[in-house]
């Protein structure tokens, strides 16, 4: 015979899922946009200073799923400035212009702060 008895609350867990039912986790999160764009811009190599200037985010949040995404407006013929700085590109001669790895270093102690914050906040 198998016997279980349980002693004490569920509060604290109670708690945990309320909170996540509500999301309200999820707004602790919008800080980190602003503070991306700044860290991309600051980031970016700088000729004209363009690039630099049109870092945005935005938000995606739907039942499941919740995303914070920065992209860059700044495109010439189609193509994005930023993403050739960061990868590199090929010239009308035949030339490789090596990239700059300039987004994921900018970027890493953000990552870094939401993945700290995250897990504080369903730790609560």
């Amino acid at each position: 015979m198998i016997r279980v008895t349980n002693r004490g609350s569920f509060k604290n867990f109670e708690a945990f899922a309320a909170r996540m039912k509500q999301r309200t986790y999820l707004t602790a999160l919008e800080k980190y946009g602003p503070q991306g764009v700044a860290a991309l811009a600051a980031a970016t190599p700088v000729e004209s200073g363009e690039t630099a200037r049109a870092w945005y985010y935005f938000t995606i949040n739907r039942p499941g799923y919740f995303s914070i995404q920065w992209a860059n407006s700044h495109m010439e013929s189609g193509i994005s400035i930023a993403a050739i700085l960061q990868y590199g590109h090929g010239t009308k001669q035949g030339v490789f212009i090596e990239g700059r790895d300039y987004i994921n270093p900018a970027m890493r102690p953000i990552f870094d702060q939401i993945a700290q914050d995250m897990w504080k906040e369903v730790t609560k």
